[in-house]
């Protein structure tokens, strides 16, 4: 698995499409699990967060999906925004949305084979 991160509008999916030219994205914002276990690579993986959680998933099944990935999609890139940084949410929803996302992203990266940073389109190794 290679995760690729950073802040939003960074040129994160370019930078993933130089690394695997070949890849089949998903979108988040639209794709379904079943997608996300078979696809080449996922763009605004916070987005397919943010659908689940605003549908009742808890954080621990957000967590179980982490380790159906790692399991059935071992090769998948995924690419997602950081949401942590900034200002905290005044809406409790958004806080609990920041914060779940960034405990899966966590996971992701402790499975992680690489995880690539990317500011203003330039990616950097900070795993693997």
């Amino acid at each position: 698995m290679i995760l690729v991160t950073g802040g939003a509008y960074q040129g994160k999916l370019n930078y993933a499409e130089t690394i695997s030219p070949e890849t089949v994205w998903a979108d988040g914002r639209t794709c379904t699990e079943q997608e996300i276990l078979s696809c080449g690579g996922i763009h605004h993986f916070q987005s397919y967060i943010e659908n689940r959680m605003k549908e009742g998933k808890m954080q621990e099944e957000l967590l179980c999906l982490v380790d159906a990935i790692c399991r059935e999609n071992p090769e998948i890139i995924i690419v997602t925004d950081e949401v942590g940084c900034g200002i905290v949410p005044a809406d409790a929803f958004d806080r609990e949305y920041r914060e779940v996302t960034g405990r899966v992203c966590t996971r992701l990266a402790s499975y992680a084979g690489q995880v690539h940073r990317v500011v203003c389109g330039i990616g950097t190794v900070i795993k693997g």
